[in-house]
This record gives structure tokens, sequence and C-alpha cells, in this order.
């Protein structure tokens, strides 16, 4: 079952902002197999699919998203399918199309059980986790989630528990000088040169260390500015990465780059501002790792593979931010092995999706 989904979910092209066809695919196969589905419409991508199966007890939100990056240049092997030993080929293969059939086929798995040995399951398959997090997004504040107490993501993990992940802010600094002649260039205030001192030193800030999610980090993404003709430039822009821990916050980050600026006696002006985006920030979280879900958890890891899975945390952000900071409720990531996500001649290993799927029903299992 886990292979058929794989291929098919592979084989229809899906970049973020173009899954309408592939959320048609999953929904029909939802209803053919008896469940009841909804289709929430998430502007300018495709529909969420959300599936309910009633069971007793908890209600646990299995997530997984549909969409992929845009197909890259360098591919060897088939972007739209193509098995070799163990390696399934294909772009989004790891990221995360295998990890929604692993979910979609735990799915159908658990609901051949009498209500009363599962506990409440929601499959949700969501848009635009690639791009800003919109299906996600529309997802929570819908409201169609009801009351849950636990979040299962099957993001690609490596086989690895990840109990949180760091969050980000994208910040936006524009620099202010003076035209001058820049043959005399001392008489103007050069903006591309100021803002480049700061951009130059972002190293130099010290930052926030978390005990489970490590040090925060900068990284310039985009840095423009330019003379009018023989003039000193009197205007620059720099687009900043900057990833962020618990314990830290918008103003904590604007203050520590005017603080560097201070410090650096930048002459140009500075606006320091947020990066404009269409849904919230995402903000760090974490489990805690004697968390009652997570125990369970590694227990029936424990009791199939004979060790409890490595615990990890995120470096980078993703739906399971909004899940963790937003819905505030246990979020746990755990996917199949694979390698190059976002890169030509991705893949993931078959017996790792097939394992991921059995966890996810023994776990399921033992939830009721």
């Amino acid at each position: 079952m886990e292979l058929e989904l794989l291929r098919s979910l592979v084989s229809i092209p899906s970049p973020f902002g173009e899954e309408n066809e592939i959320s048609r695919f999953i929904a029909s196969f939802l209803e053919e197999h008896g469940f009841e589905v909804e289709l929430l419409p998430v502007e300018g991508f495709g529909d969420d699919v959300i599936a309910y199966l009633p069971g007793r007890g908890y209600t646990v939100v299995l997530n997984g998203h549909m969409d992929t990056v845009n197909l890259s240049r360098g591919w060897t092997r088939n972007p739209w399918g193509e098995l070799e030993g163990d390696r399934f080929y294909g772009l989004g293969s790891a990221d995360m199309k295998a990890g929604l059939a692993a979910l979609m086929a735990a799915f159908l798995e658990i609901a051949e059980l009498p209500k009363s040995e599962r506990p409440n399951v929601i499959l949700t398959a969501v848009s635009d986790e690639e791009g800003y997090s919109r299906g996600t997004w529309r997802l929570i504040e819908s409201g169609k989630l009801g009351d849950v107490d636990l979040v299962l993501i099957a993001e690609p993990t490596n086989e690895k528990l990840m109990l949180g992940a760091r969050g980000r802010f994208v910040i936006q600094v524009e620099a202010f000088g003076r035209k001058a002649h820049a043959a005399r260039p001392e008489l103007g205030i050069n903006a591309v040169e100021e803002l480049g001192k700061l951009v130059g030193n972002l190293s130099r800030i010290r930052m926030k260390n978390h005990c489970k999610l490590g040090e925060g980090s900068y990284c310039t993404l985009h840095f423009e500015g330019n003379a009018d003709g023989l003039s000193v430039p009197d205007y620059a822009k720099a687009i900043i990465d900057r990833h962020i821990v618990i314990g830290e916050d918008w103003e904590d980050v604007k203050r520590q780059l005017l603080r560097l600026a201070e410090k650096l006696r930048i002459k140009a002006e500075l606006r320091v501002e947020r990066f404009p985006r269409l849904t919230p920030e995402m903000l760090p979280y974490t489990v805690g790792e004697n968390d009652r879900f997570v125990n369970l958890f590694k227990k029936i890891h424990g009791s199939l593979f004979g060790t409890g899975p490595k615990v990890t945390y995120g470096k980078s952000v993703g739906d399971f931010n909004y899940f963790g900071a937003y819905l505030r409720r246990p979020t746990l990531v755990y996917g199949p092995i694979g390698g190059n996500w976002h890169s030509s001649d991705e893949w993931v290993s078959l017996e790792s999706v097939k394992r991921v799927k059995r966890l996810y029903v023994e776990f399921l299992k033992a939830l009721a």
C-alpha cells in the first residue's frame, strides 16, 4: 500500500501553488475507502484535505504537506518516480510524499479496528508548506481541528524523533545615506558601505543559547543598493534571515541590530522592520522529553525496533512550528530516511517508509 500511494503521489506534480490535482487525488482516494472527507479552500493554492475517523479517548492529528519545491536542474533519475533497490527517487519523495503516504496507509489500517481500539484521528493533507504554510495556518484558524490532544507529522527526520524547532524572523533593514558626487565621497554618506558594515559584522552579535534548541543564527539573504550615476548611493536594503530560540522575540532581535549599528558607528539612518509575510511569524517550540505522549512513543518504538528513537531538534522551521507554538499541543515529528531534499535525485528508503507506517499504527493503537 505504501509503495502504491508513494508512486501515485510523486507522479502528480505539486509545486507550492499548484496542489489542486494532488488535493483532488487524495480526497477521492479517501472517499473511495469510505472516509468522511472535507475540503478546506486555501486561496491561491490547492484545497486542504481533512478526513475524520472517530474512535475513543484522545484526538490525534496526522499532518502532512502535499506540495514540493519546484523542479531543479541536474536530475539523473525520473523526477516523477523511479525505483531502484530500496530507494524510490522523485521530486518530493522524501519531503514529504513518503511521509504522507505512510500516514495515509496508517490511517487506512487503523480504520479497520473497532472504534474502541483506536483514538479519534484526523488526517490532514495541506498546501503551501514550502512557501508560507498557508495551508496549515488556514487549518488552524478554521477551527476544524477542535480540541486536539496531539499532532503527529511525518516530515523526513531519518527516523529520529523531533521534539521542537527554532523559529524564524525575516528582517528588512533599510539604510538612508546622503547623496554627493562620487569624486567627493567624504561629502556624502554611502548607504551601501554603511549597511555593508552591518551585515558584515552580524557574527559579532551574541545570541541566547537554549538548552535544547542551541543558538539562533543570522544569514544575509539579499542585498541591494546602487548609485544614481556618478553619485554616492543614498539608499541600500538588506534582507536577513534570523532563526531564533525560545526566550528571544522581535524586540530582542531589533535591539541587537541597532546596538551593533551603534557600536560600529554606522552613519546612515537605519530602518529595521519585519519583512512582510501573509501568515504569522514561525515561533520556536519544544515538547518535553518526558511528556506522556513522548514516553509512550519511545516505548512503542523500543518494542518494535529494540531501542528508543534518537531525539533531535529542528534547526529550521516548518508547519510544525504553527502546531507547536500556536495550537500549543504536543507536536511530534518523525519520518523516513531519505536524501537530497530540495535537490536533484531526491530519494527515500522504502523499508524506512514501511517502518514509519508500522510505528504510527502501533502508536495509535496504544493511544486508544
